[in-house]
């Protein structure tokens, strides 16, 4: 951290700061140890927090379901397989009201996206000072746990959802039949396809925009306000960050559910042929 005391605006700077990787000018490929250090790597460098946490948070989750999926049992469920069975079911019966069409992978992706998701805004509930002081023990000037905190994160799954609704635009309606959708929509008539496209591509595009910048924006300001309680003294500190944290854990899980039952809209519009 930046000093042994430092002031409520180095404080927060540093919370927010990530361990970031990349190449600098004078040093070369170098971790950065200052926020300047960061700005000056440029837009290849990468958030190593951010990677290694989304990634734990990942394998977590497949170790999770498949611990479950062999150990289940018809029988009376232990209260971790009722857990995993009870997000399972909500998943897909989100996905058998929002989605019409007949694709297997769809309800995977959606179960996917909804669990990692979770458990990386899950983080957020861990003491803003625990995990950054540990590291800090270690040598490690910079910890934000919190992947879904980085726009990084959060565009990069809005990109891989953009993708698979081009991808499966053209698969399910031909070039040109998502030609003629971007061209035709909304006012069918020749003359207005120069308009229809500007709106249409605009909207296609808004899509993974809005995806990722909602959830970013919600678990940033969550993060912002959780940096400033732990800046009051403890008796406050511990009365504000209670409730905030509770009030939270609705927070994460209903972001979770806004990014998967979207996606699941988005591709469900893609699979349409009208």
């Amino acid at each position: 951290m930046a000093g042994n005391n430092p002031t409520s605006t180095e404080y927060i700077q540093h919370h927010l700061q990530n361990l970031t990787f990349g190449h600098h000018p004078e040093n070369g490929w170098s971790i950065a140890h200052s926020a300047t250090e960061a700005a000056e790597m440029g837009f290849w460098a990468i958030h190593l927090d951010t990677m290694g946490w989304s990634l734990a948070m990942g394998v977590l989750f497949i170790w999770l379901f498949r611990k479950v999926g062999k150990m289940a049992t018809t029988g009376v469920p232990g209260k971790l397989q009722n857990a995993i069975e009870m997000v399972f079911e909500f998943v897909e019966g989100t996905v058998r009201d929002a989605f019409h069409a007949k694709n297997r992978l769809i309800a995977p992706i959606a179960l996917t996206l909804f669990v990692w998701i979770f458990l990386m805004n899950t983080l957020k509930l861990l003491p803003v000072d625990l995990l950054p002081g540990l590291f800090a023990q270690l040598g490690v000037d910079y910890m934000k746990i919190v992947p879904t905190t980085d726009p990084n994160a959060t565009l990069g799954m809005a990109l891989g959802v953009f993708f698979l609704i081009i991808f499966y635009s053209l698969k399910v309606k031909g070039v040109g039949g998502f030609a003629k959708e971007l061209s035709l929509t909304p006012f069918n008539h020749w003359l207005l396809i120069p308009f229809n496209l500007v709106m249409e591509i605009i909207s296609l595009l808004v899509k993974p925009l809005s995806l990722g910048l909602r959830l970013f924006g919600n678990m940033f300001a969550g993060e912002v306000i959780f940096i400033l309680i732990a800046l009051l003294p403890f008796w406050i500190s511990w009365t504000l960050n209670v409730p905030w944290a509770i009030f939270h854990i609705l927070v994460i899980t209903l972001q979770a559910f806004i990014f998967t039952v979207l996606t699941v809209v988005y591709l469900n519009a893609a699979h349409e042929h009208h």
